[in-house]
């Protein structure tokens, strides 16, 4: 029997977690929900690009597409400006009996995370009067920084520190409020941007650093940011608009946990906007586990799209990786859970010859 699924959202990763639930042999899409009206009424196909109609039309009436009683809700919303409001929405899902597995409170990858107990614990409450179980992941805060990083330390003899890195250029990621408004990038390098403010990047990207601690069972005795920008030496066009010279156009932060008075565990991002800026930081794209130890081991993801472009994939596996744990999570005892309590997701079912 199919896992019967709605999907909310129809931004950058909705549009491919629609497309992964429509190709996954265990699940069936039946509803979609927008938040605009102009786009309620329109297969979802010609929302997200698809070639040929499904048959399933959008609705911005919520109520009406959690009536179809899905098994799961495949919740991809805007969250960066409204967290408290998509909170409530997968709480809304939740208790009404409704799993939910989610990209958009990224914050929530290790649930346990003291810094977020102001969303997980409603949500966890929701989980319990609905009888429900809530996955918030992706690829980065997700895959790349819990599961791929857990999964090579059980090659170690003993491991001294683990660092999960992302090198990025966004020229193509084609999210401006987010590049702009949230990271900084075309604004001065002191500008006080949204990401940077004091304790974001710990309350985004800290629960990466907690979950491969809990998972290798170490205690942190704190967790601590760090960051610099870097300017434009000249102007910058790309789908996104103008980029000028002198405003930033080249980030590197680092979220760090403490053992033993030492950073032993530490999430790392090196993010561009051209590749010619800031050369004495690691270079390359995509994702890499650098486990100290021994052995000494370094894991690279690279990956690229059909068009081969590396910040698209991101995208896509931000979508495979919660849509292909629907059904992994659907039969999980309720709560909330993070990649470490679930069991291997693999890509079963998925073989498609060329």
């Amino acid at each position: 029997m199919s896992i019967r699924v709605v999907t909310w959202g129809t931004g950058n990763v909705g549009c491919y977690a629609v497309r992964a639930v429509l190709n996954h042999p265990q699940l069936e899409l039946v509803g979609h929900i927008v938040s605009s009206a102009d786009k309620a009424g329109k297969d979802v196909a010609e929302l997200t690009g698809l070639d040929g109609a499904t048959g399933v039309m959008s609705t911005d009436d919520i109520d009406a597409a959690l009536a179809l009683a899905p098994d799961c809700v495949v919740y991809t919303a805007h969250s960066e400006t409204r967290m408290m409001e998509a909170a409530e929405d997968q709480a809304r899902c939740l208790r009404a009996g409704i799993n939910v597995v989610s990209s958009s409170l990224f914050m929530l990858q290790y649930p346990d995370s003291p810094d977020i107990a102001f969303l997980a614990d409603p949500l966890k409450a929701a989980c319990a009067e609905g009888g429900t179980t809530c996955f918030n992941n992706g690829i980065d805060p997700g895959f790349a920084n819990d599961t791929m990083p857990l999964t090579f330390t059980g090659l170690s003899e003993y491991w001294t520190s683990v660092r999960m890195r992302e090198v990025i250029n966004y020229a193509t990621y084609e999210q401006e409020h987010t590049i702009r408004e949230v990271m900084g990038f075309g604004y001065p390098v002191d500008h006080d941007c949204m990401l940077f403010q004091p304790g974001m990047l710990a309350l985004g990207w800290g629960g990466s650093v907690r979950s491969v601690a809990a998972g290798l069972g170490v205690e942190l005795e704190r967790v601590y940011e760090v960051h610099e920008r870097l300017p434009l030496e000249h102007d910058v066009e790309n789908a996104m608009g103008l980029f000028k010279a002198g405003t930033t156009g080249a980030m590197r932060f680092e979220v760090r946990g403490v053992v033993d008075g030492r950073d032993a565990i530490v999430l790392e991002h090196v993010t561009r906007l051209t590749d010619d800026i800031a050369p004495d930081w690691p270079k390359g794209k995509g994702y890499r586990a650098i486990i100290e130890g021994e052995p000494r081991m370094e894991i690279s993801m690279d990956m690229e799209d059909r068009n081969g472009d590396h910040a698209v994939a991101g995208v896509i596996q931000t979508a495979t990786a919660i849509v292909n744990a629907i059904p992994a999570v659907v039969a999980h005892a309720p709560g909330m859970v993070a990649a470490l309590d679930l069991p291997k997701i693999t890509g079963k079912g998925l073989y498609r010859p060329e």
